[in-house]
């Protein structure tokens, strides 16, 4: 089939699929007031099958946008407060002993779930958050001697307050990596805020209907992984990504001094799948530069390390990636 032929079939059956993202949103939007931005990325973690991290100050909406979306799923949830206390075995479970016939039984813990929200994930310590990152990554968890598999789909959306705050344990640069997106989310406009408190000072509840199941889910990630990704694109998508480890050679040679570590290939996969999921949301069988550049902050925040210098000039890795994307050249 010749490529044309080929993108023209694509583009008609993402246009045809992805209404389901649009009654979901409009599902959502019934509870949350504005916040196009993290519910847009939040669908790109579920289409992208990507794990998603939210950062903003407490009374964002953060929790309440992920129990929203889950409500709008016929999927089972969980979510999981993160306490200082906390132990691994209160997310993956643990052996329950029987005196009655001295045997072990399997109790399995609340990660067992299709959605899984990490309420304030930087508030419990390192073991807790390997167990939970591990999950995240190899799609299973040990008990005893038993492994087992979690459910499709599996997805972990985690909020954190900003690390500055008391009492965080700020995630280590690997851990945080497992995450494709990081949004960074802010306070809404004042006619937004007005509408909040309308909304949410009536007294009435807000009901949330179930209008999609796990199977449109599978077989929406299934056309999101056909969505044409032309040549030159891949090899902007890998531009980009180099650009953050080698930015001499990319006429960036003045951010050479402030990255400490540049982006890994889990960056360069995370990119091209999370664009392809934001064409579709777009209702698109093709990527475009577009797409890369609007996406890529979410995808590159939380994976470029800085170093002393850059903190000391008091520049973020915001600063840094919109400096690569304007110093690399756009097919």
């Amino acid at each position: 089939m010749e490529p044309a032929k080929d993108i023209r079939e694509i583009n008609e059956k993402v246009k045809k699929e992805s209404v389901f993202a649009v009654q979901l949103l409009s599902e959502i939007n019934k509870v949350i007031v504005g916040q196009s931005y993290l519910l847009e990325r939040m669908l790109v973690g579920l289409l992208a099958d990507g794990h998603v991290l939210l950062e903003g100050v407490p009374g964002l909406a953060k929790t309440l946008a992920v129990k929203t979306l889950s409500a709008a799923i016929r999927t089972k949830f969980q979510r999981l407060q993160f306490t200082p206390d906390l132990l691994p075995a209160d997310l993956v479970g643990t052996q329950v002993y029987n005196p009655a016939n001295g045997t072990f039984s399997v109790k399995k813990g609340p990660l067992f779930a299709n959605l899984v929200l990490a309420d304030e994930i930087n508030r419990a310590p390192a073991k807790v958050q390997s167990a939970l990152l591990e999950a995240m990554q190899e799609r299973q968890v040990t008990i005893g001697e038993t492994t087992f598999k979690l459910p499709e789909p599996f997805l972990v959306l985690a909020t954190q307050n900003p690390i500055e705050q008391e009492g965080t344990y700020p995630l280590p640069e690997a851990q945080v990596d497992r995450f494709m997106l990081k949004l960074k989310i802010t306070y809404p406009q004042k006619q937004e805020e007005k509408l909040i408190l309308e909304r949410m000072t009536g007294g009435e509840n807000i009901a949330v209907a179930p209008v999609v199941g796990p199977e449109d889910i599978t077989r929406a990630r299934h056309t999101v992984q056909q969505i044409y990704v032309d040549e030159k694109i891949k090899n902007y998508i890998v531009d980009i990504v180099f650009a953050s480890r080698t930015p001499e050679e990319y006429n960036l040679k003045d951010l050479k001094p402030l990255i400490a570590f540049g982006a890994s290939p889990r960056a360069t996969i995370n990119l091209a799948l999370a664009s392809k999921a934001y064409a579709f949301l777009q209702g698109r069988g093709y990527v475009t530069p577009e797409d890369v550049k609007i996406i890529g902050p979410d995808v590159l925040r939380h994976r470029i390390i800085l170093t002393y210098e850059a903190e000391a000039e008091e520049l973020t890795s915001e600063n840094i990636i919109q400096q690569i994307f304007d110093g690399v050249e756009v097919p």
